[in-house]
């Protein structure tokens, strides 16, 4: 996979195609919005749903921590769809959390909507904010924030090509911050379209759509707050 550079408040990140930034400066790994067990969520509300997400999930999670190594890993968030979905991990997934987790020196839990408490009997820290150098790493991006990275709205986009739009996760930026798209094996998106990311891209910006083995970089235009577009 090739991954993209990025610069953000001096700091050299590099965006992967699986969906995760690598900040090599600090050793540090984040990624956003896994919604561990939302299949066992749904099935015990009654929708059925096949119960192997949080499986593909880690699978893809102890990938992107075998390839980078990071002495940190940040999870930007919704990491479990609710505040009961680590108990209710089956030993075998919770055992495969605890193997991708071990090595990492700093693991770091920020706290989501989904997610408000910190995880049960999993090594690491849980906070709201975490701040390092000139980079902050919060769930739901902070209109009035520089250098922040964040997750929350799942974004995708669609590009069109002669077959019709392709639509996929992305990452959105615009030099002040990125939002990550989401992680999780089930997890849908907001296209970056949408008015509810209106505040955070005013003049626009980049997308950096995944790819396969690589990414696409398609421009963003300039967006309107909620409230003005209805107006």
């Amino acid at each position: 996979m090739t991954p993209a550079p990025l610069h953000l408040s001096g700091e050299r990140l590099m965006l992967d195609p699986m969906g995760v930034v690598s900040w090599p400066a600090r050793r540090t790994l984040a990624v956003s919005d896994l919604h561990l067990e939302k299949g066992s969520h749904f099935a015990a509300r009654g929708f059925f749903v096949p119960p192997y997400d949080t499986r593909e999930t880690l699978s893809k999670l102890a990938l992107a921590v075998r390839r980078y190594r990071p002495a940190r890993l940040i999870l930007l968030g919704d990491s479990f769809h609710d505040a009961l979905g680590c108990e209710r991990m089956a030993p075998a997934d919770c055992a495969a959390l605890l193997r991708i987790l071990a090595p990492v020196q700093e693991v770091v839990w920020v706290l989501g909507n989904h997610d408000p408490v910190a995880p049960v009997g999993l090594p690491g820290i849980a906070v709201n904010v975490f701040s390092d150098g000139p980079l902050t790493f919060r769930h739901e991006a902070d209109p009035r924030a520089t250098g922040e990275l964040s997750g929350h709205f799942h974004p995708k986009a669609t590009l069109a090509t002669r077959a019709g739009g392709v639509t996929r996760p992305c990452f959105a930026t615009d030099g002040r911050r990125v939002i990550l798209p989401a992680f999780g094996a089930y997890t849908g998106g907001l296209d970056v379209r949408d008015p509810a990311l209106g505040g955070l891209f005013p003049r626009g910006g980049r997308v950096f759509m995944l790819g396969t083995d690589r990414l696409f970089s398609v421009p963003m235009a300039p967006m309107r707050r909620r409230t003005e577009s209805a107006a």
